[in-house]
């Protein structure tokens, strides 16, 4: 017989005594249910892993388009008052690769009045099909409309601010900025423009102070010429290339006098909130897969202890020490692996269902506002983060497999043969 068929003639065996290992059998019956409920316990650890994972990403892709959604994944200022746009420097913006779009944007400090009540707001001056290219304002418009932007006096307002002042879509506002006299003084100057409509971000510093004019007539209004901006925003194709983008851009432009700063280094303090969270948050879930994986070293242990005779007889028919540790392992290996793959095809089938599995929670309990926000940032299921939590899964139930095949090597044949 050769080589190569004695070889596949062990494994048969090892496979076969793996799964006798596995069966329950009335003697180890108590030690199967321990296996079967480690095998759950890996499944339920990799589904919940999976779940948390993706509903964290979902929600960090939702926050982060809140954030982001009224400015630019770039933003480009002056490092001194206002910034001037000239065409080379607008057409230089547009070849960099990886910009998508490039905004003009003029700002404020302003007060609104209408109905005795003032407010005070931030003006923002923009172009139509700036506004129009923001889904954060045209997808949420909820009273009015964005039709006569640009052709009349008029402007956008928040919702709540809408609310806070009482007007409704056509009615008039008056714009209180201010303006530097000859003389050095600061005085006054009121604009009224009409109410075109309102938007609802679910942010509350852009819903209750954040107003959107025309780009040429808050131009005309402060008495700034028509290429003078406060900043320029860029949208890009890819929103985690923006480091990267943003130093393309600093060199292309070699200048002092602008700063140009990415979404990431605006928001610091949030971004890397969120990355502590989601670090420790996988930490911990991790945990969980650990002690599933603990199980099973316990249960295996326990079966070698089981089997001490068996192991003795197989020893004294001429099986070698690696035949029964493969046997051993592969048994015991089998619960992470099978575990896992339930684990991970559970853990993509709740987040692929995440937002119907909310509505129904939201339906049984009549409804929130906390539930309507979770069922409006979908899981965003990485396969980069899949495969991770699978190879770490895999690798401690292998682990775990590792201590009782161990100990089966262990046990000497006259020691197992004399409990028998």
């Amino acid at each position: 017989m050769s080589d190569a068929s004695i070889r596949r003639g062990e494994r048969s065996v090892e496979r076969w005594l793996a799964w006798r290992y596995l069966a329950t059998r009335q003697r180890e019956g108590f030690v199967s249910f321990i296996a079967i409920f480690s095998l759950i316990g890996v499944a339920l650890g990799v589904a919940t892993l999976i779940v948390v994972l993706s509903v964290m990403g979902g929600f960090r892709t939702n926050l982060i388009s809140r954030l982001i959604g009224m400015n630019g994944h770039i933003v480009i200022t002056a490092r001194d008052g206002m910034m001037q746009t000239t065409p080379e420097l607008l057409e230089t913006l547009r070849k960099v690769p990886g910009v998508r779009t490039v905004r003009l944007t003029l700002e404020r400090q302003a007060l609104i009045s209408a109905g005795g009540q003032n407010r005070g707001v931030l003006i923002r001056g923009v172009r139509l099909e700036d506004l129009l290219s923001r889904d954060v304002v045209t997808k949420n418009v909820v009273h009015g409309g964005l039709g006569d932007f640009g052709t009349k006096p008029g402007v956008v307002i928040g919702e709540r601010l809408r609310q806070a002042i009482g007007v409704a879509a056509g009615d008039k506002v008056t714009v209180t900025t201010h303006r530097l006299n000859e003389s050095g003084t600061i005085a006054p100057r009121y604009s009224d423009y009409d109410v075109l409509g309102s938007f609802l971000s679910k942010r509350y510093e852009f819903d209750n102070a954040l107003v959107f004019m025309p780009l040429q007539m808050l131009q005309e209004d402060l008495e700034y010429d028509r290429r003078t901006v406060s900043s320029i925003d860029l949208d890009l194709s890819d929103l985690n290339a923006a480091p990267r983008i943003a130093a393309e851009i600093r060199k292309a432009l070699a200048r002092d006098d602008l700063k140009v700063s990415d979404w990431q280094t605006l928001n610091a303090r949030f971004v890397g909130a969120l990355e502590v969270e989601k670090v420790m948050m996988f930490i911990i879930l991790t945990l969980i897969v650990l002690v599933a994986a603990m199980n099973v070293v316990a249960s295996f242990t326990m079966l070698v202890r089981v089997k001490r005779g068996s192991i003795a007889i197989l020893r004294t028919m001429g099986a070698g020490k690696a035949t029964i540790v493969r046997a051993f392992f592969l048994s015991a290996a089998a619960v992470g692996i099978v575990g896992t793959a339930v684990g991970a095809a559970l853990g993509l089938l709740i987040s692929a269902n995440v937002a119907a599995i909310v509505d129904l929670v939201g339906r049984l309990r009549g409804g929130s506002l906390e539930l309507d926000f979770i069922a409006s940032a979908p899981a965003d299921i990485r396969p980069g983060e899949v495969l991770t939590v699978i190879a770490i899964a895999i690798g401690l139930s292998l682990a775990a497999a590792a201590y009782p095949a161990w100990r089966s090597t262990r046990v000497e044949p006259v020691e197992g043969l004399r409990h028998e």
